[in-house]
């Protein structure tokens, strides 16, 4: 009896174990599945290309605001591991996400709103609001292009100038080879010549 339930005890734990592992590691992969910008992208996409109407309007200008902000942002951690200088570019686009958030809701309870007429008076208010947010990340990506490409133009320069300097001198170097076995050759044919007379 004492080892039946001993059993009993090890696959309820067993059990018990399981269910704790499985309920662990589906939480994490939801976390990771909501976290993923990736996924999150293509589920925004299909629901973009899905929907009609004003819904599709508001589809695409949350698709658009977000792609707006994932490229601003790339830009900005570009600029922050560059060596040049990216002024508080940081500190600007932090600023620019706090205002996004509020556009970003406004569309995300836009994108629930079934009255046609809400529709039409939100959606050019919120079109110009996601242009600003646009044309202000296109700005910070135009700096950090430019604080980039500067660096850029000056490194290929230098490049450009080591490049040539070092064709020049394999250049004189082959030179030099060719007319060192030139001479050899010619100092050599002499003695040949001498060779099959005698």
């Amino acid at each position: 009896m004492s080892v039946l339930a001993e059993i009993l005890i090890a696959l309820m734990v067993i059990m018990a174990l399981s269910v704790v592992s499985v309920v662990v590691i589906t939480r994490l992969l939801y976390r990771r599945v909501r976290r993923s910008r990736a996924l999150n992208d293509a589920v925004l996409r299909a629901r973009t290309g899905l929907t009609i109407g004003p819904q599709h309007d508001v589809m695409r200008l949350r698709l658009r605001l977000r792609q707006t902000l994932v490229s601003g942002q790339e830009a900005v951690a570009l600029a922050g591991r560059s060596q040049g200088p990216h002024g508080d570019l940081q500190r600007l686009f932090r600023r620019v996400l706090e205002e996004s958030s509020a556009v970003q809701a406004q569309l995300i309870l836009l994108s629930s709103e079934r009255d046609p007429v809400v529709l039409a008076e939100a959606l050019p208010q919120a079109g110009r609001r996601v242009d600003q947010i646009s044309g202000l990340v296109k700005r910070i990506r135009g700096v950090v292009a430019a604080g980039l490409g500067a660096r850029t133009d000056d490194s290929l320069t230098a490049l450009q100038d080591d490049v040539d300097r070092e064709i020049a001198a394999v250049d004189a170097g082959v030179a030099a080879l060719h007319d060192l076995n030139m001479s050899d050759s010619a100092s050599a044919l002499p003695r040949l010549g001498r060779g099959s007379t005698s």
